[in-house]
């Protein structure tokens, strides 16, 4: 009978094992090797990418390897941190991140989800931990200090494995949704396919689908976070992006605050896009 790893030893395993997996998913992305991503790419994942490069009229899959800079190595970092919680793992890597555009990189964190499917750990997402504004943070880890880490729920496996989107057609017309919340957490969704979550921030996402001729539909909700007064300006916008040279985005729908006035806690809208609008959109033949 052979015996079970003590945690320690099982929680080393694991590390090695995601270290592997994502150096694996990371020389797919330097070698463009798309049979390789989807084998070690999260479902859910896989099907998110296929959906926003539609919706964003590029080709899938070639436009998979079209990524602003490539995801950095492994090489030099140090992991401190890995957490299992049911068909969810996560790890953590410090260090002078590469992502390979030039300069000097610094000391910082790199968290990756991991989800296990058929039997085996896949690549989900990475998120980054820039330190610039955590100094005494970047210390301790450099010291071996791992306090920020124990103490940060952000490292720690979730135990919920995303679920798989339904498959997107493609858009007609590509446009983006703009959320500005400070002090706000706001879920979004679009034509009741393309759904948004944004935590006080000031930033645009793709519309999963596009929008199409005639009437389309927004959902938006709205709360307060801890250390957000309920005053702040807030902002929902969606554009049509245009694909001819020279030609303007078009604001198709627009839901604004001024600072100190009031925002619903759930709004639901229809924006149309008309033949007016279309025609400064669409290539000229």
């Amino acid at each position: 009978m052979i015996s079970a790893l003590p945690a320690q030893d099982a929680s080393a395993e694991l590390g090695r094992t995601l270290g592997t997996t994502y150096t694996a998913w990371q020389g797919a992305i330097a070698r463009k090797d798309y049979a390789t991503w989807q084998a070690i790419t999260a479902p859910s994942r896989q099907m998110e990418v296929r959906n926003r490069l539609v919706s964003e009229k590029r080709s899938f899959p070639a436009a998979v390897f079209d990524l602003p800079a490539p995801p950095p190595p492994l090489t030099g970092l140090k992991m401190i941190s890995v957490s299992e919680k049911g068909a969810t793992a996560k790890a953590a890597w410090f260090g002078k991140i590469n992502f390979g555009v030039g300069g000097t990189p610094t000391d910082n964190i790199m968290v990756v989800s991991f989800v296990n499917s058929g039997g085996a750990w896949k690549y989900d997402k990475a998120d980054y931990v820039n330190l610039a504004a955590l100094p005494d943070v970047r210390k301790e880890l450099a010291a071996g200090n791992l306090s920020y880490v124990d103490q940060t729920p952000d490292f720690k496996a979730t135990g919920v494995i995303p679920p798989v989107p339904p498959q997107a057609g493609m858009s007609k017309y590509i446009a983006k949704v703009y959320v500005f919340c400070p002090g706000r957490e706001v879920q979004v969704q679009v034509n009741q396919i393309s759904r948004h979550h944004f935590i006080n921030a000031q930033e645009a996402e793709t519309v999963i689908g596009g929008v199409s001729d005639g009437p389309n539909s927004i959902t938006f909700t709205s709360k307060q976070i801890e250390g957000g007064t309920g005053k702040e300006a807030f902002t929902v916008r969606v554009y049509l992006m245009s694909e001819s040279e020279g030609a303007k985005t078009q604001k198709v729908y627009e839901y604004r605050a001024d600072e100190g006035g009031a925002v619903k806690a759930l709004n639901t809208a229809n924006f149309t896009v008309d033949p007016a609008v279309a025609g400064k959109l669409l290539p000229r033949s």
